[in-house]
């Protein structure tokens, strides 16, 4: 399916009767990048598990397209072409690479497997070993394949760039830049690494304590580094 228009209205949302996300609107069109960012524990995760319908709603909506998903249960949504990689990863220690990605597959055939391996080659080099076995960044790559080979039009990765190498970072980067060039799919990314998530995405939103605090171009915020260190705590070179 092509790339999917994502539209948030009013989004409140956390778990059980604790409020993480409040208010928060927002809007990517088809084959948008959008980079959310924010310091540590400000409900950027909790925004992405919202989307993905696996935090308790207290009101707002999230549209795919013309599809209301916002009471959706989180598999329903998986089919409506929304993929969505975990800080977590969430492999299958105990299976192989091919075991896991097997699962991603959604009714495909197992020939399409061999997209997984075009994508990231080292996982066709250890496509026999079990998931503990494999590299943090090795681990990454098997996450996020497994959730492409469901061909997602709207693609959420949280932070998909914790503890890897430098090397790795690129790597992964490559390939999600390379991803979202093609126009097949819209991305949202959480990020730490500010000056990454700034060169990736098209448009940026910063949440503070759970709410919007800055919302515009990539190329805005990365042009003021006294809004950066304000809104972030951190310096960009």
């Amino acid at each position: 399916m092509p790339a999917a228009r994502l539209e948030v209205a009013g989004l409140t949302a956390g778990y059980g009767p604790t409020r993480i996300v409040q208010n928060i609107s927002l809007a990517v069109p088809a084959g948008g990048r959008l980079a959310i960012l924010g310091r540590n524990g400000m409900g950027k995760t909790t925004l992405l598990a919202t989307l993905m319908g696996l935090t308790t709603l207290h009101g707002g909506s999230v549209r795919i397209d013309d599809a209301d998903l916002t009471h959706h249960r989180t598999s329903a949504r998986a089919l409506q072409g929304v993929g969505y990689v975990p800080q977590t990863r969430d492999i299958f220690a105990s299976l192989t690479v091919e075991e896991n990605l097997a699962a991603g597959l959604k009714g495909r055939p197992r020939s399409a497997l061999a997209e997984a391996y075009a994508l990231f080659p080292r996982l066709a080099e250890r496509r026999r070993h079990f998931g503990k076995q494999l590299s943090g960044g090795e681990q990454q790559m098997l996450a996020m394949a497994r959730t492409l080979l469901g061909k997602p039009s709207l693609l959420l990765l949280d932070e998909p760039l914790e503890g890897l190498a430098p090397v790795i970072c690129d790597e992964l980067m490559g390939m999600i830049t390379r991803l979202a060039g093609s126009g097949d799919v819209t991305v949202v990314l959480v990020e730490q690494q500010i000056e990454r998530a700034l060169d990736f995405a098209n448009d940026v939103m910063v949440l503070e304590r759970g709410r919007l605090a800055w919302q515009g171009a990539s190329g805005e915020l990365k042009q003021d580094r006294a809004l950066v260190e304000r809104l972030l705590g951190v310096g960009i070179h």
